[in-house]
C-alpha cells in the first residue's frame, strides 16, 4: 500500500496525475482499511496536494519499501499517462520523476535519457525507449 501511495505522491509532485485520481485510490483503499492511521491522516489532508505529498514522503522514509512493488505501480501509472500525453510534455515530466527517485531502481534510469533523441527530432527512438521500460516487469516475470 505504501509503495503505491509513494508512486502517486511522485506523480502528483510532477503533475502527471490529478488530485482527483489520487483521491479515488485513497478512498478505495481507506474503505478497506478504515482503522489505518496513515490513511486517516491522508483523508484529512486530501484536498491539500502539498500536505498529501509530504505526508506520504515522510511515511515512506520510515517504512521499508518493496521497490519491486513500487516500481510496478509507478510503471503502470506512467504508462497510462504516456498514452494520454504528447511525447514532449511526457518526456519533461518523466525526467522530473527520475530526479525524485531516491534509489537507482531498474528500469527508471530510462527516464534520465529517453528524451535525448527528441533533441534531434527522433520521436520514434524516444517512444521505443519508454515502451521498452514499460515492459520491464513483464519480461522479469518470465525469469
Amino acid at each position: 500500500m505504501v509503495e503505491r501511495l509513494l508512486s502517486y505522491a511522485i506523480l502528483l509532485k510532477c503533475e502527471l496525475i490529478t488530485l482527483d485520481k489520487y483521491n479515488g485510490y485513497l478512498n478505495d483503499i481507506f474503505l478497506q482499511y478504515t482503522d489505518n492511521d496513515l490513511l486517516l491522516e491522508l483523508q484529512w489532508c486530501s484536498t491539500n496536494t502539498e500536505k498529501t505529498i509530504d505526508t506520504i514522503l515522510d511515511c515512506s522514509r520510515e517504512t521499508e519499501i518493496d521497490y519491486d512493488v513500487f516500481g510496478r505501480s509507478l510503471i503502470d501509472e506512467l504508462e497510462a499517462v504516456y498514452k494520454e500525453m504528447d511525447i514532449n510534455s511526457f518526456a519533461t515530466k518523466a525526467y522530473s520523476v527520475w530526479n525524485l527517485l531516491s534509489k537507482s531502481i531498474e528500469p527508471f534510469w530510462t527516464l534520465c535519457y529517453a528524451d535525448d533523441p527528441l533533441s534531434w527530432g527522433d520521436e520514434k527512438q524516444t517512444r521505443e525507449l519508454y515502451e521498452k521500460m514499460f515492459k520491464y516487469y513483464e519480461s522479469n516475470d518470465e525469469s
